[in-house]
């Protein structure tokens, strides 16, 4: 399967955003950018330059929700009439449901409680949400799929898998291939003028990213355990032994097994940090907290940053290692086994 990867500017969300055509028999966009004039040009420029038209375009698949990556779906779909595909725990969102947008901000509402955000930094998100909301595009008719289907893609096959964590549908796309990626011109492991041999890779959308960790507890506030469902999503890809990844943002994983072995020690290591705040501030909410792992929030971090100290809190919480009483967090005692929170040792 050949993957033409397309850059995309993105200057809201987390930047260098990336789609991937896969052209074929069902021609293929796997995520799309936000909805902005300069973002529609970088993927209108990359279809061209592949020679392909919005009439070719058959399918667009979304590894999450999130509208760096669903946000110009939409208007796709209207342009081309191409099927728009997602986790069926995210189509309600890039449909547009007015009853799951309520429902979230409701939930952001009840988390700021929780989590102690002052009312000042509620306004401020307010004003960026704003911003975030209007790149989110037009709503799509999206069919949903679910762990384990397999959709027909370029002139191959991908498998979802659903990696929950930084959002609750968010999947990768697995597929064998013989095609050399990016980088590797021979594109094979033994002698060059040898028979390429079968390569497994994913489009992995954020579950591992290449120069930083991706957020969890803010990203999505629907999920229940993030750190738990997320540290689960990463033992699941480390198994899948995957060859080469594909993410949302900036350059291709050469090796995605090690990534994400790093990305789970970061919150192991994370956690860590957490007991300290505690033991030397606490009890405390997860703002607070926050502000002892990252100093002062602003922009979107006002929403990231406590609801990261939230994912750890909660982990540690339902271990027993803290207890909570409102809104503060306690140790229950002085020093935990961090480790032993996260038993998977094979990892």
């Amino acid at each position: 399967m050949d993957v033409i990867r397309i850059p995309l500017g993105n200057t809201v969300f987390e930047g260098r955003n990336n789609a991937y055509l896969l052209d074929g028999a069902v021609t293929t966009l796997v995520d799309v950018g936000i909805s902005m004039p300069d973002v529609r040009a970088d993927l209108l420029d990359g279809l061209a330059a592949a020679d392909i038209s919005l009439d070719d375009l058959d399918q667009i698949l979304l590894t999450h929700w999130h509208p760096d990556h669903s946000g110009l779906a939409g208007e796709l779909q209207e342009r081309s009439g191409a099927t728009v595909r997602a986790h069926e725990a995210d189509v309600p969102l890039i449909a547009g449901d007015a009853d799951a947008t309520a429902e979230l901000r409701a939930l952001r509402e009840r988390r700021f409680d929780e989590w102690g955000v002052p009312d000042a930094k509620r306004a401020e998100l307010e004003a960026v949400q704003s911003a975030f909301d209007s790149v989110a595009g037009n709503p799509a008719d999206v069919e949903a799929f679910v762990d384990g289907d397999r959709v027909s893609a370029g002139d191959g096959e991908l498998e979802v898998c659903h990696l929950p964590g930084h959002a609750a549908g968010h999947v990768a796309f697995t597929f064998e291939t013989s095609s050399a990626p990016e980088g590797d011109p021979a594109g094979r492991r033994g002698d060059v003028d040898s028979t390429p041999e079968p390569r497994f890779e994913a489009f992995v959308g954020d579950v591992i990213l290449p120069e930083y960790t991706p957020n969890v507890g803010g990203a999505d506030l629907r999920l229940a355990r993030p750190l738990e469902q997320y540290v689960e999503s990463l033992d699941r890809l480390i198994d899948l032994d995957l060859d080469y990844a594909w993410p949302g943002h900036r350059d291709p994983i050469a090796e995605p097994s090690e990534r994400a072995r790093v990305i789970r020690a970061h919150h192991v290591e994370r956690t860590r940090r957490v007991v300290d705040a505690l033991r030397e501030h606490g009890p405390a909410d997860a703002w607070t907290v926050s502000a002892h792992l990252f100093g002062e929030l602003e922009d979107i971090h006002i929403l990231h940053g406590p609801g990261e100290a939230f994912a750890h809190l909660d982990h540690l919480e339902h271990a027993g290692a803290v207890d909570r009483d409102g809104s503060a967090y306690r140790l229950v005692e002085s020093d935990p086994d961090v480790s032993a929170l996260f038993p998977n040792t094979k990892y």
